[in-house]
């Protein structure tokens, strides 16, 4: 329907400047999931991210590009400068501006080839980005560039979204010209006893009131975050929701503090913070990557263990909570391994119909579904079970209003848990056992409740982005 609730969950959001690591991984889990809840709970979810295009960084990382067009060239760059991207990432985009300018880029000023080595570079960083994500599983229905903030261009004017969006927080008093008091303790170096433009912050919630334009001119990345609000605002979402890292527990005040200036109080703003992985092998700590070298990329944890185990690990800790995830543990077939757990109950229960199918006579599936007699599930395992069942609606909306994805993932783990231990239970008596061709009627009963934890195990995997597997070898 038309009035469903609208809500904007923007996740990853990853600096645009090389590869994704193991620490962004988290986020696009937690923030793909947590999506893909409220859309199951009802809402109508739009997946963002947030390129961040237009800063310093975009600079050093096309100078960087660069420095590898040279060695495409056939020059001998040796050790790559401190303050530029040393990662061979790179090498691939070197080679694509020779293919694509041959040498005449080398006679150019800096001035000319800048804009456009940063155009291709900045194409290839958020295709090797997507590429990425996806094999996480993960895909985003917009992608927005900061950078489309800055440009000007409304209707040939030479007004950008952010000064439009600073001129109209002005007329509504929000927007003045004064000075900040200084820091309380150590003075800062770069701090400016100037009159500045500043935002209201402290009238909405923050500390202080936060500048708008840097000294030379220019916006400062907080003036972006306004227009970037607006930008949402004008969009017609009821709720926005940011996933950040925890390194941008600084941020939550004055995004939420731009929020209800923005909307004048009329969008729920909340900001999800994702703590840390820490990576292990059989117990003991991993911290250097073959390809990357500093850091552990997202693609080499996903390329050894498969997006399921990193998906359903991902949410087994509270977003806010640090995560340990050992590589030996995410692919052993154990209890101890949640995510084989819960995807091997699903296959048993989709093995149970398959041997219905077998040894009972003419079994139909959907006809026993519709007729079974369920009063004759009286055993305490089968009774626990169905309660596990019933809860379900409730923990799916629940989880969705908390905005804790984990909680399916440890549900997913306790119905899995049921339904494993009752299945022990029938090893040692067998008019316990699911299936039994002398019970027809019982048999067709517990098939019902098969049913049941079958479809609850495939909606809270799919959710998780994980797979419901109908066998496991």
């Amino acid at each position: 329907s038309h009035d469903a609730h609208k809500v904007k969950v923007e996740y990853v959001s990853a600096n645009p400047t090389g590869p994704m690591h193991i620490g962004h991984c988290r986020g696009a889990v937690y923030g793909d999931a947590l999506a893909n809840l409220l859309a199951f709970a009802g809402q109508k979810v739009v997946k963002e991210y947030y390129i961040n295009d237009a800063g310093v960084q975009v600079d050093v990382l096309a100078r960087s590009a660069f420095l590898r067009y040279r060695e495409a060239l056939g020059e001998d760059i040796g050790a790559i400068p401190e303050g530029l991207y040393p990662g061979d990432y790179l090498v691939p985009v070197g080679e694509r501006l020779k293919d694509e300018f041959g040498d005449t880029l080398m006679s150019q000023d800096e001035a000319e080839w800048l804009p456009v080595v940063k155009e291709i570079t900045m194409d290839a960083m958020m295709g090797m980005i997507r590429d990425d994500l996806a094999s996480l599983g993960v895909q985003q229905d917009v992608f927005f560039s900061e950078k489309t903030l800055h440009l000007p261009g409304n209707e040939g004017g030479n007004t950008s979204r952010i000064s439009d969006a600073i001129d109209e927080l002005r007329d509504r008093g929000l927007v003045y010209d004064g000075t900040l008091p200084p820091p309380k303790g150590q003075l800062p170096e770069d701090w400016e006893d100037r009159e500045q433009t500043l935002l209201r912050t402290t009238d909405v919630g923050d500390d202080i009131d936060r500048p708008l334009v840097k000294s030379d001119g220019s916006y400062t990345y907080f003036a972006a975050d306004v227009a970037y609000f607006e930008d949402k605002f004008s969009r017609g979402f009821d709720e926005t929701v940011y996933v950040l890292g925890a390194d941008h527990g600084g941020y939550v005040k004055r995004l939420q503090a731009v929020a209800k200036a923005v909307s004048q109080g009329k969008t729920e703003m909340s900001v999800r913070l994702c703590q840390l992985v820490k990576l292990f092998r059989a117990g003991q700590p991993v911290t250097m990557s073959k390809r990357a070298g500093t850091f552990i990329t997202l693609r080499e944890v996903v390329d050894e263990v498969g997006k399921d185990a990193v998906r359903f690990m991902m949410l087994y800790r509270k977003n806010d909570a640090p995560l340990d995830f050992d590589f030996e543990k995410v692919t052993e077939q154990s209890k101890d391994n949640p995510v084989f757990y819960v995807q091997y109950a699903h296959a048993r229960c989709a093995s149970l119909f398959r041997q219905a199918q077998r040894e009972l006579d003419e079994f139909d599936a959907e006809d026993a579904i519709t007729n079974a007699d369920l009063s004759l599930l009286t055993d305490d395992g089968e009774i626990e079970l169905i309660r596990k069942l019933a809860s379900w609606p409730r923990l799916v909306q629940a989880a969705a209003k908390s905005h804790e994805p984990h909680r399916l993932a440890f549900y997913l783990y306790e119905l899995a848990n049921l339904l494993h231990s009752h299945w022990s239970r029938g090893k040692e008596s067998p008019e316990l056992r699911f299936i039994n061709a002398d019970e027809r009627k019982l048999s067709e009963a517990r098939l019902v409740m098969i049913n049941g934890v079958q479809s609850v195990l495939s909606a809270g995997l799919s959710i998780v982005g994980a797979t419901a597997p109908d066998e496991m070898r």
